[in-house]
């Protein structure tokens, strides 16, 4: 591969061929994967220097030695790179004596080496050829780009058109005054006096090389020459009296002054020039006049200037000379005047009239006769003038991605400005465009809000900005701001915006600076070309000197080419508002209340950009004469694509037929036309929530909804990369706009698409807040939520509630038959079969024989060989398998070009080679797919990049198409290998992100029924099913493949490590285990995982001692779950470091693999009661036992801990349960997920509690430990060992249980802490079960808790959240009880809450799911304490709809949570809850519900719950006037 990439020119060479060459030359894989990185091919390698090796890439100096020696010789070898000079065949004799010749006349050394190496070093690159100044015509408004080629030397053509002369001045230069002055004089006054004899206009330019003696330059390549005071060289033109003595009055009049041309090097912040002079000897001045100068000479020896003697030249062909025969000369002067005069006399310069406007028409349009819609556009623009502010309305109406604004009062009184008052606009600067490193592209698109709204980039600071942001000059904007440039046209042209999709328009209205020529660089660089550039300026000076700059990167004739120069900018604005298709600022307009329209302002729309609303004139700007374009709109639709509001317009309006209404549409409908607009019984928002198969239509269904109920709502969806409260905050917004009353609005009809339903709650509780803030009536309806989702059971979905859910499947009514069948016979007369085949298959309720004869008939000769059917095999892999997964159209152009390349010949010339690709990039996806290909693929187009994808009609046609195209040759597997190894593919930029993303699920994702998936899968389904179809031996190959190609992720080692223990293959999953913690130490849920394999290993050599129990057989069954047991201790101290995830699997398996440690343990000694007491002893006491003492020697002291251990381990997860409700096996992130499935954590914790009191119950002890041993045993047998524990039995309503423990407790003489917290709970418990309870038994409980510390951050949770139970006050207590109480309970609060805080970390759900364990309730004494489990017999509800009822309130509102609990009186502020405490002192209470917390300050009621966070105040309501 290495040699056939050097046999094709480096520019050519792609990102793959690079990094072949690379490794042929030994360059480390290291650097290597970070050149693939930074997506370096053929030109970036050409142009790859020492500083971005070492700084970008990272490389030593050996390495990078290496690598630009070898690149050397690769580029002399290249026909490509070759320099267009006579230079490059130079001997190194030469070179030596080029370096010598670097001597001054006085002995100083000038620097002619150093640009003689950087001359060398840009022959690595083409050198262009330019054309030089218009005679005549000021320097100040042209610029040279360094390296260019001006025309060679040429002599007298016909007296107006100038001959030209070069002078390299590189050594003369860097001489002093004098020298340079005496040298330049000599080298104009020659060539003028030669000019001017032979009667023609001439121009001596100094900085261009004359010479290709030079090593690495050719002659007429413009260098430049650094000149740090011009008067210098005008002043070198005094000598004219001195040279031409009596004639220089006359020389005077023909030699004009020195133009100063600017050369642009982009490499360089120093200023290098051009000094050109131009000679015009006009006939009126030099008539019948010979001339003849003494040359001035800076004499070394006499230190001063001196004079030649006089001598009279011409110019001969491209060299000047003395005149050898005067005579003859003179006497054809005559001649010459006659010539020069008629010359003067042609020489009129006639007014050639370009049709600018054609020519900005066809740059605009792509020569398409109007602006694409869907093309975006980026503006470039200096300082606007005022006259031409007032010629904007053209880009208010162009689809503009985001603007590079060098005008720093751009926002205070430019374009900005003037642009905002229409558009909304984010605005940024440079800087804002780094994306930081482990930030997604579509993260980034979110954060800077891109394709939302313009993002207006201000490149050298603002004025008007308070913050750190001035303005800076040229110089120090390229040292300081032109990386920030670069990173920012870099990531939008490589990351953003596909190449085709955009074009650039640079807007010249002020003269010509270098950061925003550096601009124009780095998009032709970016872009790769100039096709989609274009630049405008109304000043030809502008213009002039752009031109110049701008030849740095491309010809002059293909700037010329892409600009527009001396054109008005109101003739520019006039032009291209006849080619735009349709004005973005077209009224668009809403219902209101009065039963009236609105207009919606575009600026207001575009503020409201989470939301997409719908106005009821939707559509109406559409243009409709084209009825092959209403062809594609509707055959893309029939084929499976994504409904639009376009589908729906063109119904309405007949242009089409009718659409088919589902009966799910017409339930909704019904449902919503019953909403009373206004009822007493009405909350302000309601939901409804379609729940649909995938691909049956749900989401067509949602829209038309929507759709048809725009006039009577008003409606919008809503955005995914909005956050909730962003959402509901321009929902609020949309229903009061333009509405006289905010109690008097039309409802929103908000559609939410894909959201999963903690979002929907977010946005419920924003929407809930929004409502309360502004007071809205009672029974106001404000908002209704469609929310549509995809469920492989929705039908299952509707029937938990079917007012609120409803079900969209493949399965159609008798009703929607016929109505399908109807459309279907319809769309058939006018669309082929296989092009409406979505359609169809919807018809036949996707029926699977119908889709297994419509693959197979449409597979019939294909070849499967062919690169086309490799991409379907690819595509049908993905979307079986990966739910709404494609491939970019620049993920297959690459796969086919690349297939292309390899069948090039590889005789073909550079040229061919080049064009071929060209035209491949441009047509080769469409025009070579197989017949196969065009009916299966249909074809998406991203709605904010237009980044094109496709993916296979229908989920099931996918899986179909798969399963015949494999047949019994090759299987799943190998297409999933073959996608993983493709480099092409992986590395392909645009969309590499969703690529890698869905690779990703393929080899990872697990199903889950949480997340609407049929059944929870071990692996992803892919594995599964190679697992099941094929052997596991393919499943680790595909892991081990996908840990390869995702840069050794180590969360795909931790898969392989769960695959190898899955099968029992625990060495290997050791490796794997350890390989993921080495990556990833702290990583809780990999060292779960390194646990899990140790466990594994342990059951599998528990169950294969075979009743082969001895000391010596269990030494390494033994060590082994020692071992697991240390990885689950290790994971839980991970766990306790993570502060964004609560992770404790590591307790319960540790529990696990301690209680069958200690089973296995048990079973070594002698079977009965002495083998027993045997070993209790063993495990409790300080005795080791003749027959254990060798075989263990290396375990006893972790053994005897491990009663110890278990007791912490079962204590910690209490702990956990007490403070929420949790459900271990609910995590629905893939890296976040461990193997315990634990559906009732609560009873699992009662069951082995009692498990273990039950094992240890026996054990002898001297009589002081025994007891309390015996006693904690009995306690944790009976469930009484923890509070967790206690209240589950309350829960069940165990008062036996619970009077047992009350019994055991009360038997001890002394209590610690946690005894004494637990004897009070299960006194609680008890209180709440019995009906004796009375109130002196709480005055018992209270005096009880006195015992614990007076210090409170001495207290365990467990004893201050029992102090907020017992000391709440009651209705009878005396001012002084009530103070008393209150100080004890304020006290305790404190230090509760801050011991929540710790606990809760930083994870914010938490705090939706704390558990409230009791409330209080209407009763006194104990029968106060009113246990969950009390409410939650009342009513029953399913999972789905618990929570709901719970948060929005509807619980509270039942007669029979009414009658139980008790209404506490206090009052809000600022959001918060307060009631009075002690001694007229406020005691805050956190909301259940904050959402419910009235944002004003009013007096209100409610329920009080009681959890280890403290109260929590449930089911507020605001208290009526007048009441106390």
């Amino acid at each position: 591969m290495a040699e056939e990439s050097e046999k094709r020119p480096i520019e050519s060479w792609t990102e793959s061929d690079v990094s072949t060459w690379l490794r042929s030359i030994k360059i480390d894989e290291k650097y290597i994967q970070k050149f693939q990185e930074e997506e370096v091919n053929g030109v970036v390698l050409l142009q790859a220097t020492e500083k971005y090796l070492k700084n970008k890439i990272g490389m030593k100096s050996g390495p990078i030695h290496l690598l630009m020696t070898k690149r050397d010789e690769l580029t002399n070898s290249s026909p490509a790179t070759k320099p267009q000079d006579a230079t490059a065949g130079k001997s190194e004799n030469q070179s030596n004596q080029q370096e010598q010749c670097v001597l001054s006349g006085n002995g100083s050394k000038v620097k002619s080496k150093t640009k003689k190496n950087k001359a060398s070093q840009r022959g690595l690159s083409a050198k262009r050829d330019c054309k030089p100044r218009p005679f005549g015509k000021e320097g100040v408004n042209f610029t040279y780009a360094k390296h260019n080629v001006l025309k060679p030397e040429s002599g007298v053509v016909d007296m107006i058109s100038p001959c030209h002369e070069y002078k390299s001045f590189e050594i003369a230069a860097d001489l002093d005054n004098q020298r340079l002055q005496a040298k330049l004089a000599k080298e104009t006054f020659k060539f003028a006096c030669g000019c001017m004899n032979m009667r023609t206009n001439g121009t001596i330019h100094f900085g261009v090389m004359d010479s290709v003696s030079d090593s690495g330059y050719v002659h007429g390549e413009i260098i430049g020459i650094p000149i740090k005071d011009k008067d210098v060289y005008v002043d070198a033109l005094d000598y004219m009296n001195k040279c031409f003595k009596s004639d220089s009055e006359l020389a005077a009049e023909c030699i004009r002054p020195p133009e100063f041309i600017e050369v642009s090097d982009i490499d360089s912040t120093e200023k290098y020039y051009v000094v050109e002079i131009d000679i015009e000897p006009k006939i009126i001045i030099v008539s019948s006049k010979l001339f003849s100068v003494h040359l001035p000479n800076f004499r070394e020896d006499s230190n001063k200037v001196e004079y030649e003697k006089k001598t009279m030249y011409r110019r001969n062909g491209s060299k000047t000379e003395p005149i050898s025969n005067q005579e003859e000369f003179y006497s054809s002067l005559r001649h010459r005047d006659e010539l020069r005069k008629e010359a003067e006399k042609d020489h009129i310069v006639p007014d050639v009239s370009v049709d600018l406007g054609r020519k900005l028409a066809m740059l605009i349009t792509d020569g398409k006769g109007k602006i694409e819609k869907e093309k975006w556009h980026i503006v470039v623009a200096n300082r606007f003038q005022e006259e031409h502010l007032k010629c904007i309305d053209f880009l208010l109406d162009l689809k503009i991605f985001c603007v590079f604004d060098f005008d720093p009062d751009s926002k205070a009184s430019g374009l900005c400005k003037k642009y905002i008052e229409h558009h909304a606009a984010n605005l940024h600067f440079l800087q804002n465009y780094k994306i930081p490193d482990e930030m997604s592209i579509k993260d980034f698109e979110g954060e800077l809000r891109l394709f939302e709204q313009v993002s207006w980039i201000f490149c050298n600071g603002r004025n008007d900005f308070r913050g750190n942001e001035t303005p800076c000059d040229e110089i120090a904007w390229i040292t300081n701001r032109k990386t920030f440039l670069k990173e920012a046209v870099c990531l939008i042209c490589k990351q953003i915006l596909p190449n085709g999709t955009f074009s650039v328009i640079f807007f010249l209205t002020s003269p010509v600076e270098l950061p925003i020529v550096h601009t124009f660089h780095e998009f032709i660089a970016e872009m790769q070309g100039h096709d989609d550039i274009i630049c405008i300026s109304e000043s030809e000076d502008n213009y002039s000197k752009w031109e110049g700059y701008a030849q740095w990167s491309c010809t002059a004739e293909t700037v010329q080419s892409k600009s527009i120069s001396g054109m008005k900018m109101s003739h520019v604005n006039a032009t291209i508002q006849q080619l735009q298709p349709s004005k973005t600022r077209v009224a668009k307009h809403l219902s209101v209340f009065s039963k009236g329209v609105c207009q919606l302002e575009k600026i207001e729309e575009e503020r409201m950009s989470s939301i997409e609303i719908l106005s009821i004139d939707q559509c109406d700007d559409t243009i409709t004469d084209s009825e092959d374009e209403i062809k594609v709109i509707e055959e893309n639709f029939y084929r499976g694509g994504k409904v639009s509001w376009i589908n729906f317009w063109l119904s309405e309006k007949k242009h089409v037929g009718e659409f088919i209404q589902r009966d799910t549409y017409k339930e909704i409908s019904k449902r919503i036309s019953d909403l009373p607009k206004c009822s007493i019984e009405q909350t302000a928002i309601q939901d409804l929530r379609i729940y649909h198969q995938p691909g049956s239509g749900g989401s067509t269904v949602a829209r038309q909804v929507l759709w048809n109920n725009r006039k009577n709502f008003r409606c919008a969806v809503a955005r995914h990369s909005f956050s909730a409260s962003k959402v509901a905050e321009h929902a609020v917004r949309l229903r009061e706009y333009e509405e006289v009353d905010a109690q008097k609005c039309l409802p929103v009809l908000l559609l939410v698409e894909d959201f999963d339903t903690e979002y929907l709650e977010d946005l419920r509780r924003e929407l809930e807040s929004a409502v309360r803030t502004q007071k809205i009536k009672p029974g106001t309806l404000c908002f209704l939520l469609l929310s549509c989702r995809q469920s492989h059971e929705p039908e299952k979905m509707s029937k938990e509630s079917p007012l609120q859910n409803f079900s969209v499947t493949h399965k159609l009514s008798a009703e929607e038959k016929r109505e399908f069948a109807r459309k279907k016979t319809e769309v058939e007369k006018q669309y082929s079969a296989n092009y409406i085949i979505t359609f169809v298959l919807m018809s036949e309720e996707f029926n699977k024989d119908y889709i297994i004869k419509f693959v197979k008939d449409l597979l019939v000769g294909i070849k499967h060989g062919d690169v086309v059917t490799h991409l379907i095999h690819y595509v049908a892999l993905l979307n079986t398998y990966v739910q709404n997964s494609y491939l970019s159209q620049s993920h297959c152009e690459a796969l086919l070009l690349l297939s292309m390349q390899t069948n090039i010949e590889p005789t073909a010339n550079k040229q061919t080679r080049k064009k071929h690709t060209d035209r491949c990039r441009r047509h080769l996806f469409e025009s070579s797919l197989n017949k196969q290909a065009k009916v299966l693929f249909i074809h998406l187009r991203d709605e904010k990049t237009h980044i094109q994808s496709i993916r296979i009609l229908h989920p099931l046609i996918a899986k179909e198409v798969l399963r015949q195209l494999l047949g019994k040759d090759q299987q799943q597997s190998d297409i999933a290998m073959k996608l993983l190894k493709d480099d092409v593919l992986f590395q392909n930029s645009f969309g590499k992100e969703h690529y890698h993303r869905f690779l990703r699920d393929l080899c990872m994702r697990r199903n889950k029924i949480i997340k609407g998936d049929k059944s929870d899968t071990s692996f992803s389904p892919l594995i599964e099913h190679i697992l099941e179809k094929e052997n596991p031996e393919k499943a680790f190959e595909i892991l081990k493949a996908a840990y390869t190609r995702f840069n050794e992720d180590p969360f795909f080692a931790q898969q392989l490590a769960r695959l190898c223990y899955t099968y029992e293959k625990f060495p290997e999953a050791k490796v794997w285990a350890d390989i993921a913690e080495k990556k990833m130490p702290h990583n809780s849920y990999i060292l779960d995982t390194k646990g899990q394999v140790f466990k594994r290993w342990f059951n599998d050599k528990y169950k294969n001692l075979d009743g082969n129990i001895s000391p010596e057989s269990t030494v390494d069954t033994i060590a082994t779950a020692l071992e697991a047991i240390e990885c689950f201790r290790t994971c839980e101290g991970a766990a306790n470091l993570e502060q964004d995830s609560m992770n404790n699997s590591g307790y319960f398996s540790e529990v696990q693999v301690e209680r069958d440690l200690l089973d296995l343990v048990l079973k070594v000694f002698p079977r009965g009661e002495k083998g027993r007491s045997e070993c209790m002893q063993y495990l409790v006491t300080g005795h080791i036992p003749e027959r254990v003492k060798k075989p263990w020697e290396c375990f006893h002291s972790k053994l005897k801990f491990i009663h110890k251990n278990m007791h912490d381990a079962l204590t910690r997860i209490s702990e956990d349960l007490s403070y929420f409700q949790m459900d271990v096996s609910l995590d629905d992130d893939e890296q976040y997920s461990t193997e315990l499935k634990t559906r009732n954590p609560v009873k699992w914790l009662a069951r082995q509690t009692a498990w273990y009191g039950n094992f240890f119950k026996d054990v002898e002890l001297p009589s002081k430990e025994q007891n309390q041993l015996s006693t904690r045993m009995k306690l944790c047998s009976l469930g009484g060992d923890n509070i967790t524990s206690i209240f589950s039995l309350l829960s069940e309503k165990k008062q036996d249980q619970l009077e047992s423990i009350v019994t055991v407790y009360g038997g001890l003489k002394k209590l610690d802490q946690m005894e004494l917290a637990n004897y009070i709970a299960s006194q609680i418990a008890l209180g709440c079960v019995s009906s004796a309870s009375t109130s002196s038994k709480l005055k018992e409980l209270q005096a009880c808790s006195h015992q614990f510390p007076r210090d409170r951050d001495r207290c365990h949770p467990n004893a201050l959240f029992l102090l907020t139970l017992l000391f709440w006050p009651e209705d009878g207590d005396t001012n002084q009880e009530r103070d008393n109480k209150y100080e004890i309970l304020m006290s305790a609060l404190d230090v509760l809450k801050r011991s929540f805080k710790i606990k809760q970390k930083n994870v914010p759900h938490k705090e939706l799911r704390v558990f409230t364990h009791f409330y209080l309730g209407k009763g006194s004494g104990l029968s106060k304490i009113v246990h969950k489990s009390m409410i939650q017999a009342f009513k029953t509800f399913t999972v789905s709809q618990k929570r709901i009822k719970w948060f929005d309130g509807y619980i509270w509102k039942t007669p029979e949570i009414v009658h139980m609990l008790k209404r506490v009186q206090g009052w809000t502020e600022h959001g918060n809850v307060y009631i009075k405490g002690c001694k007229g002192k406020e005691i805050k209470i956190r909301a259940l519900n904050s959402d419910s917390v009235p944002d004003g300050n009013e007096n209100v009621e409610f329920y009080v719950g009681f959890t280890f966070q403290g109260p929590v105040a449930c089911g507020i309501t605001v208290c009526d006037a007048g009441e106390t």
